[in-house]
């Protein structure tokens, strides 16, 4: 199959476009910048280097592809997250009705059924409904869970006080997920010619965020750390003291009261997925790797 990525090389394009290539199929991967042409090509795929925003550029590398792995990168400088998604979303929709193109595999996120409350989750729920419009493709929504990496923010804390700190804590539940899980998710469903779901849940691991904190902890040698529930406003002021914007740190609140409350996981509780292959004693390795050189 002729497949086009998006993402770049990033923590899950790499792995997904290597085990594509692996596979023997023709891969393309979209970067924003030069610099990574070389390492697209070094893992036997080719390089198609501009920007999502560039209605021509999406259009011609989704041109005569048989599927396409469609991500919104990352984007904080973006002042609204939220219209941020939309866009690329329309972007998106518009090469695809414009090519053709018939298989198309979105990287969403648990919690993406609700349309609100969920920080900038909700530009996920948006682009979900976007895509969801395109007639006649076959289409399938990856909702991973909570990305072990995300736990890395809290090093700083951790090396400060003692423990981990946020919005939700405690025996709050956190299913969490590997990119190299959601990368083997994500090239079974690009190859898929039938039995095609609309949306498939991802997950590693399924724990409170106690148990997480020990796991943690005997790995970065504190078998004592704790992870405590803080005040959302508390939260809140800290986000704007460390000089993130009204919307971001809003968005960030908002996120983290839904897995609190576990509105964010209540979809994910009734589909709940084989897990995946990392588990957390194997991804607190490479945290304590991180731990040991910040």
């Amino acid at each position: 199959m002729n497949i086009v990525v998006t993402g770049s090389l990033g923590n899950i394009g790499r792995p997904l476009s290597m085990a594509l290539v692996k596979s023997g199929h023709s891969v393309e991967v979209i970067s924003s910048t030069d610099k990574r042409a070389i390492e697209i090509q070094q893992i036997g795929a080719t390089s198609l280097i501009g920007s999502l925003d560039d209605d021509e550029f999406l259009s011609s590398s989704f041109a005569g592809k048989d599927a396409v792995f469609c991500m919104v990168p990352p984007s904080y400088t973006q002042p609204d997250q939220i219209a941020y998604y939309r866009r690329l979303g329309e972007k998106y929709k518009k090469a695809i009705l414009k090519t053709g193109i018939r298989r198309v595999v979105y990287l969403s996120s648990y919690g993406a059924h609700l349309p609100y409350g969920t920080g900038f989750i909700t530009g996920a729920y948006h682009v979900e409904q976007i895509l969801n419009s395109v007639p006649d493709i076959y289409l399938t929504h990856l909702r991973p869970t909570y990305f072990y990496y995300n736990l890395l923010a809290f090093i700083p804390l951790i090396k400060a006080v003692g423990n981990i700190g946020a919005v939700y804590g405690d025996t709050d539940r956190l299913p969490m997920v590997s990119p190299q899980d959601i990368a083997e998710a994500a090239a079974e469903e690009l190859v898929k010619t039938q039995n095609i779901c609309a949306v498939r849940y991802i997950c590693s691991d399924d724990r409170n965020c106690n148990e997480i904190a020990a796991v943690i902890g005997h790995a970065v040698g504190n078998p004592d750390l704790k992870w405590v529930r803080l005040a959302k406003d508390l939260v809140l002021n800290s986000l704007l003291e460390n000089g993130l914007s009204n919307e971001h740190a809003a968005n960030l609140v908002e996120l983290s009261e839904a897995i609190h409350n576990g509105t964010l996981h209540e979809d994910y509780d009734r589909h709940t997925p084989t897990m995946g292959k990392v588990k957390l004693e194997e991804y607190a390795i490479e945290f304590a790797s991180v731990f040991a050189t910040t």
